[in-house]
């Protein structure tokens, strides 16, 4: 069955499922290669497949394009780092929530209507649920680490609007933003990574979070945008934080307590209410 005969709204899912697993199974070789090396594994190995996909001419651009795909490589990369230093810190599905709050906030400012404020302030009722002190209080650094990938996320978003201005093609912006982004990894992943990133297993299971993350939801998501109003797109990625939780049980064997789960809930639910009023999805990298 190809792409095409896949209905869109499974086309997301399928995406927002494959960036999930592929985050849980990066956590799985921070031990040997460190978060920073992990996700400069990622980036290389994401950014030669995406580019043998859609092979983007390395000449022909003007200063504009350069820069535009600089500023959308640094928003890239540092999203990244700190998403894969947050969730070394706290369990997988806590770190999704907090950083939704980038593109939730891009989606309110982005809101046609007033109600964008009601799911602002349900956003916020679940990010202090989850963050609250209960029976086992989350690492402070980690969830700042996570809300920073949020801010990064959000200027994502913006970088990937203005990309898509500015080339023609609408892949080759983000894909220049991937080579800019592992350059721009390569002297911290080193020094995290060290000699483990020459490990054939690292290697592997390097380019399997690469597919997962990268190759697999973006092929996904082009797709789907192509048949899918972007409100309603908006809609099905924000259901990233329950997948996120889903993958962290399943994967990694980190359990939600019930407040945890609540707070998750509620911005599920915020962010999937903004992204209808919105004028754009939350599009990212994660």
């Amino acid at each position: 069955m190809t792409a095409r005969r896949v209905p869109a709204e499974a086309l997301v899912l399928g995406a927002v499922v494959s960036v999930q697993f592929g985050a849980a199974l990066a956590k799985t070789i921070f031990d040997e290669a460190g978060p920073a090396g992990t996700v400069f594994l990622r980036t290389v190995f994401a950014a030669v497949v995406l580019f043998a996909l859609w092979r983007p001419a390395l000449r022909g651009y003007t200063r504009e394009q350069w820069r535009v795909a600089a500023g959308f490589g640094l928003a890239l990369g540092t999203m990244n780092l700190f998403f894969y230093e947050a969730i070394d810190r706290i369990p997988l599905g806590a770190a999704v929530t907090f950083e939704f709050v980038g593109p939730l906030a891009v989606a309110v400012i982005g809101a046609k209507r007033g109600a964008a404020l009601v799911w602002a302030l349900l956003a916020g009722v679940g990010v202090v649920t989850l963050a609250f002190p209960g029976e086992t209080s989350l690492d402070a650094l980690g969830v700042a680490l996570a809300l920073l990938a949020g801010g990064c996320w959000a200027a994502y978003i913006l970088m990937s609007a203005r990309a898509g201005r500015v080339f023609e093609e609408g892949a080759t912006g983000l894909v220049l933003a991937i080579v800019f982004s592992s350059v721009l990894l390569l002297p911290i992943g080193i020094a995290d990574g060290g000699d483990a990133l020459l490990d054939p297993q690292v290697l592997a299971l390097g380019a399997g979070v690469a597919m997962l993350s990268s190759a697999i939801p973006y092929s996904l998501e082009f797709e789907a945008l192509r048949r899918l109003p972007e409100h309603i797109f908006g809609v099905l990625l924000s259901l990233e934080p329950a997948f996120a939780a889903l993958a962290g049980f399943m994967v990694l064997g980190q359990e939600l307590s019930a407040r945890e789960a609540i707070g998750i809930g509620l911005v599920v639910l915020a962010s999937a209410g903004a992204a209808r009023e919105a004028r754009y999805p939350p599009v990212r990298d994660g």
